[in-house]
């Protein structure tokens, strides 16, 4: 197993969190712990989880409780959180360079590239955009 971090997005850790059907996240992240590999994320994670989980809830798709419990989840796993100013920057020239239309997915990029880690995510609109020049961006394959 790879010794370097896993750099994980917000769509990975909501499948894992909100979707116990979700077995290939599930398998992935017990690797993880087992191989006892240190998992980060930019500090904008649990913003975008919490978003995430809120829409749910609007949309009908979670209650109440069942998000509360699902962020209470999320927010108790063993993600370590970067905040650095200089991989905003960054995150903008990422953005720009694979014409995103937004730079929040940059910032788990940025911050994957700074770290020298591979970068996980569920997302494969996100994932298809970014490969092809970032060799180290992974998809989660499995049902979505």
């Amino acid at each position: 197993m790879n010794n370097s971090p896993a750099c994980v997005d917000a769509n990975l850790v909501i499948h894992l969190v909100a979707d116990p059907e979700d077995h290939v996240i599930r398998s992935l992240w017990e690797r993880w712990d087992a191989g006892n590999r240190r998992i980060v994320a930019p500090d904008l994670l649990f913003y975008e989880v919490s978003n995430a989980l809120y829409r749910y809830q609007r949309a009908g798709v979670m209650g109440g409780q069942a998000v509360r419990l699902a962020l209470k989840a999320a927010l108790a796993l063993p993600i370590r959180l970067y905040g650095r100013p200089e991989l905003r920057a960054r995150a903008v020239d990422l953005a720009e360079r694979l014409s995103f239309a937004a730079a929040y997915d940059s910032h788990y990029l940025a911050l994957a590239e700074w770290l020298g880690a591979e970068f996980w995510t569920a997302d494969r609109r996100l994932g298809r955009a970014a490969q092809d020049e970032l060799p180290w961006v992974r998809v989660v394959d499995g049902p979505r």
